[in-house]
């Protein structure tokens, strides 16, 4: 028998289900009407499968809103092309009102940008959408696409949900330093976890995803601090917890969880994740 998560694909296909779920919610905080259709019946499967999962999907939909918030919060303040690795799944070019003149740039391995182009082949997006099918991990080819789409734009938002944690600390830095090395590449958005919540989700899930060779592994003692030596700035931080707690989708023994604060600066020991805004230093206005 094939594994449940074949490969890093497969989570795409796992976590568009929660977004289906809420946005069929009468109180959603989002709506994405072709999440149930692109994550079919193999998403399903997963979703079902996985109770570790469903017990805390609160904190896939807390992410979801946390990066429609900054998203469109940058789209507000002038960025004219947004670049989104990994995009995976991401609706957000049909479901978000986003301005025509906007450039949209998904990026991923040819098997999703190839199952996303069928799957929406009859929609029409709001912006200027492109698909780029590249391994990010060809580093000459990914240094070669940002330059390319930097000759095209003055205000670029990197984009990176649900990436950054499957990555090893040696990639995560090289990453950051080829984006950062674009000075038109002015703001950066990503999720991050901490070392305490590491263990905790490797518990549940890690053999799992080992399986699926795509096994969760950055989590910095320096938390947002770990990006500043290749030169990206933390400008906010939102903590998916409390989010979810705003947002009224906690149970009731996470909504005392959710009343303890939170450490300022790295998390350390204490189980955290949130979504977090980082700003270009390499860009003039950033000094």
């Amino acid at each position: 028998m094939e594994p449940l998560i074949r490969n890093i694909a497969d989570t795409a296909l796992w976590v568009a289900i929660y977004r289906a779920e809420e946005s069929e919610r009468p109180d959603a905080v989002f709506h994405d009407p072709y999440a149930r259709k692109l994550a079919g019946e193999r998403g399903a499967q997963i979703a079902d499968a996985i109770v570790f999962g469903r017990t805390n999907s609160w904190s896939f939909v807390a992410r979801t809103y946390l990066f429609d918030t900054f998203i469109m919060e940058q789209v507000e303040q002038g960025v004219d092309m947004v670049i989104n690795l990994a995009a995976g799944l991401d609706t957000r070019p049909y479901r978000l009102p986003l301005p025509e003149s906007l450039i949209w740039v998904d990026v991923d391995l040819p098997s999703m940008i190839n199952h996303m182009e069928n799957m929406m082949a009859t929609e029409k997006p709001k912006c200027q959408l492109e698909r780029v099918a590249l391994d990010l991990s060809e580093r000459m080819a990914r240094i070669d696409l940002f330059a390319s789409l930097a000759g095209r734009a003055k205000k670029v938002l990197v984009v990176a949900e649900g990436l950054i944690g499957y990555l090893t600390e040696s990639e995560t830095g090289t990453l950051a330093y080829d984006l950062s090395h674009e000075p038109h590449f002015k703001h950066w958005v990503f999720d991050i976890m901490s070392p305490g919540l590491l263990p905790m989700v490797q518990k549940e899930m890690g053999a799992l995803l080992e399986e699926a060779n795509s096994p969760l592994q950055f989590a910095p003692a320096e938390g947002e601090d770990f990006f500043r030596m290749f030169k990206w700035k933390p400008v906010s931080s939102k903590s998916k917890l409390k989010t979810a707690d705003q947002l009224n989708r906690l149970s009731d023994e996470l909504k005392v969880y959710a009343a303890y604060p939170e450490p300022e600066g790295p998390k350390g020991s204490f189980p955290w994740s949130g979504v977090c805004l980082f700003e270009n230093m390499n860009t003039p206005s950033a000094h």
